[in-house]
């Protein structure tokens, strides 16, 4: 069984299209999506960012993928806890077994529409820990009261509910968050990285998890890697810097908000800068054994955004090259395993 997901970059292209290819990516070997939640794309050429909810119903309809969001952020900007709550139990009642919830603590690119205050990552981070809690809450299918430092919820239940509810899957690249995420939910995401910094954050997953009292070899590990894939190397490298430099950034981005500061930043990219963080390469063997690497590290699931233009050739390259030679653990957990009870999120700290 394939355990290679398709990155559904909704930054660079139009639903309908990316409806298609993930419907190719199914009949290629892949059996999965990690559907991008942006408002806007980080540079204005990527030129595409629709309203991934709307999108992943006819998803579910279309084909018989395992999907969830990478990711949303529920801290009380563009989206409140319960919304996401209902809109993730909805999906899981349609879809049961293949739907998870990908949660994260946002980026000022998207979530500043609004109009409020833009915090300062600790504070994101207990803000988004105390949006699991209502999440949680909301999930167990009973009303509901919260009134804590962020958000206040009266008298909520949730009436459509999945028989089980999707997996919370919390998108990190810090260890603390790792941590908490593995004491407090049900998955780890997070995006390509060097050995030890891989290393280190499954490391404080797992500590997490232990301490809560799970098994984390039983929970679910997925990453987000960026390739660039065409024919030859020059494409490939041409691919990245044009639709892709924000991946040459090598600082954090959370604090930036508009794709024309992206843009402008864009122009200092150069080729080596994608060392280590977006892999440019036509040889098809070298993706196969970076992808192999990342199995052997621990991940139970890969999700490849390929950053070019080229999607369909891409997923016909990985899945007759690529697919059929990666070797998993056939014991490793999947993000729509049935998760377990978890109990209300504590104080988060700093």
């Amino acid at each position: 069984m394939s355990r290679l997901g398709y990155s559904a970059s909704f930054e660079q292209f139009h639903p309908n299209d990316l409806l298609r290819w993930c419907q190719l990516a199914e009949q290629e070997g892949f059996d999965s999506v990690l559907a991008a939640d942006h408002f806007h794309p980080w540079t204005p050429e990527q030129g595409q960012s629709a309203f991934v909810w709307a999108w992943l119903g006819a998803l579910g309809v279309t084909t018989r993928l395992r999907f969830g969001t990478g990711v949303t952020p529920p801290i009380g900007f563009r989206y409140h806890p319960a919304i996401v709550a209902q809109a993730a139990a909805t999906l899981e009642a349609m879809f049961p077994g293949r739907f998870w919830l990908g949660l994260g603590a946002g980026e000022a690119l998207n979530e500043h529409i609004v109009g409020r205050y833009w915090p300062e990552p600790a504070e994101r981070i207990r803000m988004l820990i105390e949006a699991i809690e209502v999440i949680q809450k909301l999930f167990t299918g009973k009303v509901i009261r919260h009134e804590g430092t962020y958000f206040k919820v009266e008298s909520a239940k949730l009436y459509t509910m999945p028989e089980v509810p999707p997996p919370i899957i919390v998108g990190t690249a810090g260890p603390y968050m790792a941590k908490k995420t593995g004491e407090l939910c049900d998955g780890i995401l997070t995006p390509g990285a060097s050995d030890e910094k891989l290393r280190m954050l499954l490391d404080r997953f797992a500590r997490g998890a232990r301490e809560a009292g799970k098994d984390p070899e039983r929970m679910p590990r997925l990453i987000q890697v960026h390739v660039s894939w065409a024919q030859n190397d020059e494409q490939a490298l041409e691919n990245a810097l044009r639709e892709w430099p924000n991946g040459g950034m090598a600082f954090p981005k959370g604090d930036i908000r508009n794709p024309e500061d992206f843009q402008a930043m864009a122009r200092l990219v150069r080729p080596e800068h994608f060392q280590g963080r977006v892999l440019i390469s036509a040889d098809l063997d070298r993706h196969g054994e970076y992808l192999q690497h990342l199995i052997d590290l621990g991940f139970t699931e890969i999700y490849v955004h390929n950053v070019g233009r080229n999607q369909e050739e891409f997923i016909r390259a990985y899945g007759r090259h690529v697919i059929p030679h990666l070797r998993w653990p056939a014991d490793a957990p999947l993000a729509h395993a049935p998760r377990v009870a978890v109990g209300p999120a504590g104080d988060a700290g700093e």
